[in-house]
């Protein structure tokens, strides 16, 4: 049994960490405060080959172990976590075409996709439909060597920029059990009839938009169907969720990370009543309390990815993962900031941004009261086993 990182692993979290010292911490407060696009550090992510984390080098990518991919959410979450969302759903759509696409499909997009020429993320969330995606209304009616797409998506990252989108369409509206009828499409971008309408005001996740798109007749070439045939797009989502999942809880480990670094940091320099506020015993107890909670976390995170590396399936590991280090983030952003007391409340202090941010990793990719559904099934029908 092996709790380390291996010496490439090290390197690579290395080389992950000074990037994000010199070219994201030092913007990052300023930027998210404004609104800016941070297109500098999405130039930087291209040239560290990011954008091909789940891209096999066949095709230009990374191809890093699922590890790796942690621990790239990790330290750029650190950092800012909003930037981990240009990438997390640009890394998901890219498993899924590697895993699912024709081999056309693969050829065609994923050299590009892999050195972040082209950008990508994926539509499932609609305005009546999120935990439950079978409930979808958008749908794509066969026409000769098209689909006419009509429906509308939401909360899509990087919808301005993605090229092509992963749309999850019914091209079988009658079809029982619902999920048989479910396909996945590859909408290029500029086609008419497909249009980002506006973007969402969010409390947090910044640096990235989150968008409310419509699909009105858009015409998409048959070529465009994931993998070629109809019938499989809730299959080829669930496994890339997966991915998002162990992505979310990475996010979310280096959230609660970054909580207890500021808190450490600031109960060092902070005095009250003649010495540093570290040096109290109540203070104490709350970085213990956050220490015991990030690395618990750390460990989840790493065993679900590791889980993945070994060929497992890891709907239980990246659940529990998920699950329990998006609520570590939202506790440590909360105890950080009352470490910090008032100044914790101040927008010119990292732990402000911090607490903004963790609330949506217990949302996103399966909120977690579905995580624990999740984890609940794959115990009681002997799928997932503890101890």
């Amino acid at each position: 049994m092996d709790f380390a990182l291996s010496e490439e692993q090290k390197m690579f979290r290395d080389t992950l960490r000074d990037f994000v010292n010199k070219e994201i911490r030092p913007v990052a407060q300023e930027w998210e405060a404004s609104g800016r696009y941070p297109t500098e550090i999405v130039e930087g992510m291209k040239q560290l080959g990011l954008f091909g984390l789940t891209v096999p080098e066949e095709y230009g990518g990374l191809g890093v172990d699922m590890v790796s991919f942690a621990l790239v959410f990790e330290e750029i979450s650190k950092g800012w976590m909003g930037i981990a969302g240009i990438l997390g759903s640009h890394s998901l759509a890219c498993w899924m075409i590697n895993k699912h696409g024709t081999e056309e499909q693969k050829a065609r997009l994923l050299p590009d996709l892999a050195a972040g020429r082209r950008r990508t993320g994926i539509g499932l969330t609609e305005p009546g439909a999120g935990t439950d995606l079978q409930g979808i209304s958008t749908t794509a009616r066969l026409e000769g060597d098209h689909y006419i797409v009509n429906g509308s998506k939401t909360w899509i990252t990087n919808a301005r920029y993605a090229d092509p989108l992963p749309v999850l369409v019914k091209t079988d509206p009658t079809a029982e059990p619902a999920h048989k009828g479910m396909s996945v499409l590859l909408v290029d971008a500029g086609t008419p009839g497909f249009t980002v309408s506006r973007d969402l005001p969010k409390l947090g996740y910044k640096g990235t938009e989150s968008c409310e798109i419509t699909l009105e007749n858009v015409r998409v070439p048959k070529e465009n169907l994931l993998g070629g045939v109809e019938g499989r797009g809730m299959q080829q989502v669930l496994g890339g969720l997966e991915v998002g999942r162990i992505n979310v809880a990475a996010r979310s480990l280096g959230i609660a990370q970054a909580s207890y670094d500021e808190a450490l940091g600031y109960a060092a320099q902070r005095e009250a009543f003649g010495k540093p506020i570290h040096d109290f015993q109540a203070v104490q107890l709350k970085i213990a309390e956050m220490a015991i909670k990030v690395q618990a976390s750390r460990l989840l995170v790493y065993w679900a990815a590791a889980q993945a590396d070994a060929g497992h399936r890891v709907d239980m590991e990246a659940g529990m993962a998920k699950t329990f280090a998006s609520e570590a983030a939202m506790e440590c952003a909360l105890t950080s900031m009352q470490v910090h007391g008032g100044y914790g409340y101040s927008k010119e202090f990292v732990v402000e941004r911090l607490f903004r941010d963790a609330p949506l990793m217990s949302i996103g990719e399966g909120t977690n009261d579905i995580m624990r559904t999740v984890i609940a099934k794959a115990l009681t029908s002997g799928k997932g086993t503890i101890g």
